[in-house]
């Protein structure tokens, strides 16, 4: 069950993610999704270390580094995704 639950938060967090970064991004999603879920784990992982993991109602400080996380990591794998099927 915590599979289906990485998948569901991974297909949240990239979604969200994509959503905030500009233009249109060509990958398909699954690799959102697996984005997704690094960036969810980082991002928990950061949250941990700066101490804001668990809070009092919701977690928005440690959502949002989540979100940023997935989306420095779509930023950054995108233009090599799409880059890989052109032939020089």
């Amino acid at each position: 069950m915590t599979i289906i639950w990485a998948i569901i938060a991974g297909l949240i967090v990239g979604l969200l993610a994509r959503v905030l970064l500009p233009g249109r991004q060509s990958i398909p999603i699954w690799l959102t999704i697996l984005l997704g879920i690094v960036g969810a784990i980082v991002g928990n992982v950061i949250a941990a270390n700066i101490g804001v993991r668990h809070t009092d109602g919701i977690d928005w400080v440690r959502h949002l580094l989540q979100i940023g996380v997935a989306a420095a990591a779509i930023a950054l794998v995108e233009p090599l995704y799409t880059r890989r099927g052109v032939r020089r």
